[in-house]
């Protein structure tokens, strides 16, 4: 291994002309704002000192591993010189921030009354007023297409605060072409001064000259031995997770990029991206579909990479399969999910059941409801969740494939892990925090389709970001604090649209929908329909006695509940 280094210009040539690319298997960016700054501070304020070793290998007849340019920088199929194998994040922020690529970001360097903020690159507190050299804004799009702030992209507007663009500072000529521009768009607004040019001046040499070391493995290096570097290579900012482990396991097993397979599988299935980190999920299901459990353990091993292609085809009609039935049976998306599990499980449920016909496949719906349920109302899965998920899996998977006795599966087992009772439905919290029983009581409303109380519309994972918990009882109507844990029941919850909840406000429940009902068509039956699909008795409501309310909902819920534990469709 050679110790060398290249000037920032330097590496920015080279990116230009794609002789440095980066290997597949990286992953993408995990910078956030104040680690952007951070870097550019440390430049700018020390020159001499390094911002971090880079590990690179050197390319020779042919590239180990399929490669992609920086982000940001020209695509080409040349063959580069060298891979970047550690250090891809402090590139990729040099690169971008210097070339104004990132999308909803702008970097700008501050030219009067800067003082170099002291550790900033520790922080990550990305509200914290920055008094250093660099600062990060926000950029977007207004409703005509417009990019805002304003004064972020008028040179002049931003000379008035003290800031200049850092794309001033791009090495090269098209840096310096850019720098000329600036400067002349500030003269001709009667901006400039001579002291802004000088440190502008100043900066550009500082930071083009700045020197980055770096390592090279040299070409000769084995495919296997790069990529156990760069598994080790665990000392950035950003540490590697389990998922950039195990995307080099698949690169170095079988060649292919685990990364592209996500990105068709989200393709695909879309909806994947609503219950959660989709990383998570695929690693949860590989896992399972390998016989083992959801683990770091099982994710670290070496064979792990190789046997999740493998299981690739199946995992994928799991999670289409399963992110389906989870819609049907109203757990939309991540915030009204009453467990982790039950996603993962349900997915690997699925990729096992997608293969079935006829009578199989109705009995394996049936045992995946079940299963399904139970995991959001039992405390089955409070503790030591991925072993007791791997152990339920293998029994159902046997269940659903063959006759087998219940007994088998722990989950199923209702005197070690029971349900609920009412008294445990009424006294059960808000749905809005991730907490197991109030959000199971939210899903069985929302299985009913919840259609809304004025307009009707029912909810569906498109819809539900339109949607608002409403209480019932209002805060004002029950004269509670609002953070009182008696007002915040999941009984006493609703989704409804945001129009609805506006206009709702803290109206007594018997006036509210009595004005529902002179405004509908079909008057009360309308309305009773409505709250019917949400588990809302009429006569209850508007009866405006809360205690007696809970009570009569909680008889509701249940209902729906046992059916559900039982794998069986509720009542009509």
């Amino acid at each position: 291994m050679e110790a060398r280094s290249k000037t920032i210009e330097a590496w920015f040539s080279m990116i230009e002309q794609a002789q440095v690319k980066l290997p597949r298997f990286q992953r993408h960016e995990a910078w956030r704002p104040r680690q952007i700054a951070g870097v550019f501070e440390n430049i700018l304020r020390a020159p001499s000192l390094p911002i971090g070793v880079l590990l690179v290998l050197e390319v020779g007849d042919r590239e180990l591993f399929h490669s992609r340019p920086v982000v940001g920088a020209p695509a080409s199929s040349v063959k580069p010189n060298m891979h970047v194998l550690d250090g891809q994040q402090r590139i990729t922020a040099l690169w971008r921030s210097l070339t104004d690529d990132y999308p909803d970001l702008r970097v700008f360097i501050r030219l009067t009354g800067a003082e170099p903020a002291e550790d900033v690159a520790a922080s990550d507190d990305d509200d914290e007023e920055d008094q250093g050299r660099v600062v990060v804004e926000r950029r977007w799009l207004n409703k005509k297409g417009e990019q805002q702030p304003a004064w972020a992209f008028d040179d002049a507007l931003c000379a008035a605060r003290g800031l200049a663009p850092i794309t001033i500072l791009r090495p090269g000529s098209v840096g310096e072409a850019r720098f000329k521009a600036w400067r002349n768009a500030l003269r001709a607004a009667s901006a400039y001064t001579d002291e802004m040019g000088d440190v502008a001046s100043d900066l550009r040499q500082r930071l083009g000259g700045y020197v980055l070391p770096f390592l090279e493995l040299p070409a000769s290096t084995a495919r296997e031995t790069a990529l156990e570097v760069f598994k080790k290579m665990n000392t950035s900012a950003s540490p590697l997770k389990d998922f950039d482990i195990v995307v080099a396991q698949v690169e170095e097993a079988v060649g292919e990029s685990l990364h592209d397979k996500m990105a068709d599988l989200l393709a695909a299935v879309p909806a994947a991206k609503a219950y959660g980190r989709i990383e998570d999920l695929i690693l949860a299901v590989g896992a399972l579909l390998q016989d083992k459990p959801p683990l770091k353990k099982t994710y670290l091993d070496d064979s792990y990479g190789k046997g999740l292609v493998g299981a690739w085809p199946q995992l994928e009609q799991g999670v289409r399969l399963g992110t389906e039935f989870l819609a049907q049976e109203g757990l939309l998306n991540a915030d009204t999910l009453p467990s982790d599990v039950a996603v993962y499980l349900t997915c690997a449920m699925w990729s096992v059941a997608g293969g079935l016909k006829m009578d199989q496949a109705g009995n394996a719906r049936q045992i995946i409801r079940k299963a399904l349920w139970r995991a959001c109302c039992t405390h089955r899965y409070g503790k030591t969740s991925a072993t007791r998920a791997y152990a339920d899996f293998r029994a159902l998977r046997v269940m659903m494939t063959a006759p087998a006795p219940e007994q088998g599966c722990e989950l199923f087992d209702t005197a070690n892990f029971p349900l609920p009772g009412t008294e445990e439905l009424r006294a059960a919290g808000w749905p809005g925090r991730k907490d197991r029983l109030p959000r199971a009581i939210l899903a069985a409303a929302l299985r009913r389709r919840a259609l809304d109380f004025a307009d009707g519309s029912p909810i569906s994972r498109s819809s539900i970001g339109s949607r608002e918990m409403d209480h019932l009882y209002s805060v004002k109507f029950l004269d509670r604090p609002r953070a009182d844990t008696l007002v915040n029941r999941a009984l006493n919850c609703a989704l409804i649209t945001d129009h609805t909840n506006r206009n709702k406000s803290g109206t007594r429940p018997s006036v509210f929908i009595a004005e529902r009902a002179a405004k509908a068509n079909l008057g009360i039956d309308t309305v009773r329909h409505r709250l019917a699909s949400h588990l809302i008795p009429h006569d209850a409501l508007v009866a405006d006695d809360y205690e007696a309310f809970l009570e009569a909902r909680a008889a509701l819920v249940m209902r729906d509940l046992l059916h559900l534990c039982d794998g069986q469709e509720p009542q009509a």
